[in-house]
């Protein structure tokens, strides 16, 4: 199992396009419900976005960089960018009844 945070800040006129993109792989995250894969993505007030993303495959490989929205999300996000992407590998410490789950 890999887990990784990915950070980074938009440019605030590109901070509600980059959600729409963001919620297009929703849509088709729980269209198409692959197996193995865990992801959240948050929006902070000052238009950081904040990515967590859970894979099973012990590489870490994971069904998202396939999808046709993820790939429409990742076409431009230096762009949208006023800080890049970082992404970092992440070990949960804790959570309690984090987002409804049991």
């Amino acid at each position: 199992m890999r887990r990784t945070v990915i950070r980074y800040r938009t440019k605030p006129e590109m901070a509600d396009r980059n959600a729409e993109l963001i919620a297009a792989v929703f849509a088709e995250l729980k269209a198409a419900q692959p197996q193995g894969l865990r992801y959240l993505s948050l929006r902070l007030e000052d238009d950081t976005f904040i990515h967590f993303v859970e894979s099973a495959a012990g590489d870490g490989s994971s069904a998202l960089p396939k999808l046709a929205a993820f790939q429409a999300f990742q076409n431009g996000i230096r762009e949208r960018c006023a800080e890049p992407p970082v992404p970092k590998g992440a070990t949960v410490v804790g959570k309690y009844h984090m987002l409804g789950e049991p």
